[in-house]
């Protein structure tokens, strides 16, 4: 990744977290750069809100790879330290925001990958289930660790249960257990298991053949995908009739198809 990149920090108790955003060709890369375990605290969130305004509006992206850039951890929650603080005003100074933080990862207009090559546990996993995939390296274990501490996992809670069902969710939360790349593979809470080298590398090659894919095709795929799970099925369908008639209306669409009789490569534009 070198084509450009910035740096978007902030300063929390003298040290620095923050988040390094590379953009290569259509691949966006946010590293957090939090410490050994890449804690989130508010600085750190406030950097990855900066980087989300960074990426949300560019229409060259493809896809957005999240990383755990060189700390042990992708991201092992919340910073227990700042809660001493925010007692009594938890809804103003964390959770509001964090939500929000994740509300907007989501729903950037690419696929987005977290690539995990650390343990990925409390508001770490809730961070890496914002992400549309899931790829791990093959001896990360994750879990929402929260009650352990008698805390709880907000957004989190929620986005496991769609992707795991209720039973696994309610047995995880409840025992704050945490389980192995594998057994999440198996309950569909992760896509990939990077058997060789890193997560990172394969998220990398999952993004390249994202990439080679229709951009407009995935865009409203994931815009479509989300819609089956939070509208009426009538409301879902009449958005796949606009979508599809957008994708007939492309010149994507159109040189998909001359590249198919031509026996080559398409070269997609995005519109």
């Amino acid at each position: 990744m070198s084509d450009n990149s910035h740096r978007v920090d902030s300063a929390s108790e003298g040290a620095v977290s923050e988040a390094i955003v590379q953009v290569d060709g259509c691949v966006a890369e946010i590293g957090l750069a939090g410490g050994p375990l890449n804690l989130v605290t508010r600085a750190l969130l406030r950097s990855l809100n900066r980087a989300i305004d960074a990426l949300e509006a560019r229409p060259d992206l493809r896809c957005v790879i999240v990383h755990g850039g060189s700390a042990r951890a992708f991201c092992a929650g919340s910073d227990i330290r700042e809660f001493a603080d925010i007692f009594a005003d938890a809804s103003e100074k964390k959770i509001l925001f964090e939500d929000m933080v994740l509300r907007r990862l989501a729903r950037l207009p690419v696929p987005t990958i977290a690539a995990i090559d650390g343990p990925a546990l409390g508001g770490g996993l809730e961070l890496a289930l914002a992400c549309d995939l899931r790829v791990c390296r093959a001896d990360v274990t994750l879990g929402l660790t929260e009650s352990r501490l008698g805390g709880l996992a907000g957004n989190g809670s929620l986005r496991l249960t769609r992707l795991v069902g209720p039973a696994r969710a309610k047995e995880l939360l409840f025992t704050g257990a945490t389980i192995v790349a594998e057994q999440a593979l198996s309950w569909g809470l992760v896509n990939r298991i990077a058997q060789k080298g890193s997560a990172l590398a394969a998220a990398r090659e999952l993004a390249r053949e994202i990439c080679a894919r229709g951009p407009l095709s995935n865009r409203f795929a994931k815009q479509l995908v989300d819609a089956a799970q939070d509208q009426p099925l009538d409301a879902a369908l009449s958005l796949s009739t606009v979508v599809q008639q957008k994708i007939f209306d492309s010149r994507d669409l159109h040189e998909g198809v001359d590249a198919f009789f031509a026996k080559r490569e398409p070269e997609f534009l995005g519109r």
